[in-house]
C-alpha cells in the first residue's frame, strides 16, 4: 500500500474481541504514549504523566465546540489516537490523522476499530502537509513542535497549507512563564533586552532530554507566543498552560526575512 494513502477504519461489534484478546493485541502494540481504554484494559496504565492525555484534554477541551458537524479535522502526529477519536465523538465530518511512526498509526488504528469510529490514517511528516492538497477547518498540533528539527517551518507549512480556521498548539514549555512587553525594533547596543526572563527564547537540547533524543528545541511561553504569531495565527485562548487555540490571520513573516538576509 502506498505510503500516503488512507487506510480506513471502521467499527468493529462491540464484545467482539474478548478482554483476552484486547490485552493480547495492547501488549503486541505497545510501547503505548495514549492511555487509551477498551473494555477496561488500558493501553498505559503506569504513563508517567497520569492518564494521559486525558487529563490534558479534560483542562482544554471546553475550547473546542461540543459540535462539529460539517467540520473537516486534521491531526497532525496523532499518534494512538486519542485526539482524533474525540473530534470524531464530537461529530466532526472527517477526521484525518497523520503520523510518521509506523507503530503510531497501527495502534491509531486499532483504537479506531475499537472506539467504533472511521477516521482516516496517513503516513506523513508534518513537513509532507502540503501534498494532502486541502485545508482543513480544525488542526490539531499536540506534543510535536518540541521533537521537530525545523519547528518554524512547520509552523510556516501548517500556516499556508492545511490549517482553514482554528488551530490547536500544544508544546512542552520550560524556563520563565513570563511574558515582555516588548517593542517592535531595538538598537543594536540593547543587549540587556535578552536578559529579561519574559523575553522570547527556544532551548536547544543538542543531546537528549527526558530520556528523549527527538526532543530539541524547547520555547518558554513567551516563545510559543511569539512564534504562533510569527507563523500568521491570532490567540484567541490558552486554557490550558502549554494549550493554545489560534485562528488564522495574515502572516507577517515576509519582512522578518528579508530584514535577515539584509543583515545577517
Amino acid at each position: 500500500m502506498d505510503d500516503h494513502s488512507p487506510l480506513r477504519m471502521f467499527a468493529k461489534i462491540d464484545g467482539k474481541l474478548s478482554r483476552e484478546e484486547i490485552q493480547h493485541r495492547v501488549r503486541d502494540l505497545g510501547p503505548w504514549f495514549h492511555n487509551l481504554e477498551f473494555s477496561g484494559v488500558q493501553t498505559a496504565p503506569d504513563h508517567f504523566l497520569g492518564d494521559y492525555p486525558r487529563v490534558k484534554w479534560r483542562r482544554f477541551a471546553h475550547s473546542i465546540p461540543n459540535d462539529l458537524s460539517g467540520k473537516t479535522v486534521l491531526d497532525i502526529g496523532c499518534n494512538g489516537g486519542f485526539y482524533a477519536i474525540e473530534m470524531k465523538r464530537r461529530g466532526a465530518q472527517r477526521v484525518v490523522g497523520i503520523d510518521f511512526d509506523d507503530n503510531y498509526l497501527a495502534q491509531a488504528r486499532f483504537a479506531a476499530e475499537m472506539c467504533g469510529t472511521e477516521i482516516e490514517l496517513k503516513k506523513l511528516s508534518v513537513y509532507d502537509v502540503a501534498s494532502l492538497g486541502e485545508k482543513f477547518d480544525i488542526v490539531l498540533f499536540m506534543g510535536v513542535f518540541y521533537h521537530l528539527r525545523h519547528p518554524l517551518l512547520a509552523l510556516d507549512l501548517i500556516r499556508d497549507h492545511v490549517a482553514k480556521d482554528l488551530f490547536i498548539f500544544q508544546s512542552m514549555q520550560r524556563g520563565s512563564n513570563e511574558v515582555e512587553r516588548l517593542r517592535d525594533d531595538y538598537l543594536f547596543w540593547e543587549e540587556e533586552i535578552f536578559e529579561q526572563a519574559g523575553f522570547p527564547c527556544l532551548y536547544f537540547i543538542e543531546k537528549s532530554y527526558s530520556s528523549d533524543p527527538t526532543n530539541w528545541w524547547i520555547p518558554n511561553r513567551a516563545c510559543s507566543e511569539a512564534l504562533l504569531r510569527s507563523a500568521g495565527f491570532i490567540i484567541h485562548d490558552n486554557p490550558e498552560p502549554e494549550v493554545y487555540v489560534c485562528r488564522c490571520t495574515e502572516a507577517p513573516r515576509g519582512n522578518g526575512l528579508e530584514q535577515g538576509s539584509r543583515h545577517g
